[in-house]
């Protein structure tokens, strides 16, 4: 479909444990310090977009386990909400996994994971294609389980003769281990400078 010229409607959708694992990978921050709706305009700003709509995901330590870590993100999602940003924050989980070592004995230990945070980033994703809420899906995430979420994408742009397009943004630095966005999505990598330009806090590590 043509896209024309007038202003393309963005909406971001943050995963935000992929992306902090993705910066301490890349640029070798230990906190997730990036700053959401600073991030998700800089980006929308590079490539032309309007961006009218952020939101944020992520699992969440509970008080019990972590309360320092519990505080933390009790006050940060408090200011993206403050900020407009949609929060979605859902329980981290314990689950047991085993490993088989080298000398041939098995350990056992305990991880802590998100439970349906990809579910709902899709859910909401589609939902916001249907509505024809957006012309652009700005994903910052390097998951590839949403590939067959940018192929649902397409799929409705062709059904409802729209253009939408899907990105993944993701940050590339020295220390990255995987440089490739979502599949079937546009990549755009986020270098350093642009990340540090839309930090939270300055401190860094």
């Amino acid at each position: 479909m043509n896209a024309g010229s007038a202003p393309k409607r963005a909406i971001a959708f943050f995963d935000g444990q992929n992306l902090f694992a993705a910066a301490r990978d890349a640029f070798g921050f230990t906190t997730p310090s990036y700053g959401v709706p600073r991030l998700a305009q800089a980006i929308a700003l590079q490539r032309g977009w309007d961006l009218t709509e952020t939101r944020f995901y992520t699992g969440m330590s509970n008080r019990q386990e972590n309360p320092r870590l519990h505080h933390h993100w009790t006050l940060r999602l408090r200011r993206m909400r403050a900020d407009g940003v949609v929060v979605t924050a859902r329980p981290l989980r314990r689950r047991r996994k085993h490993a088989r070592l080298d000398d041939g004995t098995t350990a056992t230990f305990t991880v802590l994971e998100e439970k349906g945070i990809d579910v709902r980033i899709a859910l909401d994703v589609v939902r916001a294609v249907l509505a024809g809420s957006c012309d652009v899906v700005l994903l910052f995430s390097q998951d590839q389980d949403f590939a067959e979420l940018a192929d649902e994408v397409r799929a409705i742009a062709r059904e409802r003769q729209r253009w939408i397009r899907i990105a993944s943004a993701y940050p590339v630095g020295p220390g990255t281990r995987n440089a490739r966005g979502v599949e079937r999505t546009d990549w755009i990598p986020i270098d350093r400078a642009t990340y540090e330009a839309c930090m939270e806090t300055r401190e860094a590590r």
